[in-house]
């Protein structure tokens, strides 16, 4: 058997009008938390898993525990790959000072 460590993201943007939705997003966020997955972003969470038939275990699981409204995206990439994401984080002045005045969009 081959071990090549793979990342599964899992990407999500679930309803929280409702009690309902939100008790739903909850759920699904410690779902994800107990089964080892680690907050990225706000709506994208990470695992590391040693090989791929491993990581399509939790396709299954979280199709099984997926909550009824909402979209959930699951991606698997190497950790060759995941080694190459970029991160930026800009301040907001930073932000305006490389879009310029001009070319800030207010909404």
């Amino acid at each position: 058997m081959r071990y090549v460590a793979v990342r599964v993201i899992c990407i999500f943007d679930l309803p929280t009008t409702t009690d309902h939705e939100r008790r739903a997003y909850r759920r699904f966020r410690k779902f994800l938390i107990e089964n080892g997955f680690e907050m990225l972003q706000y709506s994208v969470y990470i695992r590391t898993c040693p090989n791929r038939s491993f990581a399509n275990k939790f396709y299954y699981r979280i199709k099984q525990n997926a909550p009824q409204k909402g979209d959930i995206q699951l991606l698997t990439i190497t950790e060759k790959q995941f080694e190459d994401m970029v991160h930026i984080v800009c301040d907001a002045k930073k932000k305006q000072k490389i879009l310029g005045s001009e070319n800030l969009v207010i909404i």
